[in-house]
This record gives C-alpha cells, sequence and structure tokens, in this order.
C-alpha cells in the first residue's frame, strides 16, 4: 500500500448561485496500491462528501464535487517535507499577515486550553 496525496475541489453554490463562484480545494491523503486506485478512491471521497443544507438565511447551500484536480504518490512521510504550496497575491499584505498571525495565535490558545482541559 502506498500513500498519496489527492486534492479534491467542490463548488459551493448558495441560493440561486447568484455570486462570486466559490470553490473549496481539499488536500487529503488516500491509502491505495496503485495511482488509479487512488484516484478512484479520491473520487469515492469527494462523491460521498456532497452535501446539501439550509443556512442560517434559510438558503440552500449546496457542496458539489467536481473532481480530483492533482493526485500524488508519497514515497515517504519525512518530517517537515513540504506537501503543498500555493503563491497568494493581496492588495494588502499587512492585512494578511495579520491575519495569519491571529489564525497562528488562536491554533495556539485553542490547543493550550484544550490541553489544560485534560489535566
Amino acid at each position: 500500500m502506498n500513500w498519496y496525496l489527492a486534492k479534491l475541489v467542490f463548488q459551493i453554490v448558495c441560493g440561486d448561485g447568484d455570486h462570486v463562484p466559490q470553490f473549496d480545494e481539499q488536500l487529503r491523503l488516500i491509502r491505495a496500491d496503485s495511482k488509479e486506485d487512488a484516484f478512484r478512491k479520491a473520487q469515492s471521497v469527494g462523491s460521498n462528501e456532497q452535501e446539501t443544507f439550509r443556512n442560517r438565511k434559510d438558503q440552500l447551500v449546496q457542496w458539489q464535487f467536481i473532481n480530483v484536480s492533482e493526485l500524488y504518490r508519497l514515497s515517504e512521510l519525512i518530517d517537515g517535507a513540504e506537501l503543498y504550496s500555493r503563491i497568494e497575491e493581496k492588495e494588502n499584505a499587512e492585512a494578511y499577515i495579520y491575519t495569519v498571525n491571529q489564525k497562528a495565535e488562536n491554533l495556539f490558545y485553542s490547543q493550550t486550553h484544550q490541553l489544560l482541559q485534560l489535566a
């Protein structure tokens, strides 16, 4: 068995879809015997996770699976190995850096809080 990294793409449609198109790209670990099996398994995961529900405004929200857009075989799991990279272009660099730092702080403190509750 081998490990694969698959990128699954979903389109998010809210209400009548009269909004800027939204897509969710998810990286998933898939364990399979071959690349073909990994691809089919990733497609199955995506299909099974399509969802339709109503939001707080009572609008229908649909998560529609599009397809598997990337698939990579992981030869081995190495501490610190790069799994994904995406270059972002932002108009306001300071706001982006602030948001990244806020997310990091929230991760750190929520994890610390969870650990303290276990004690």
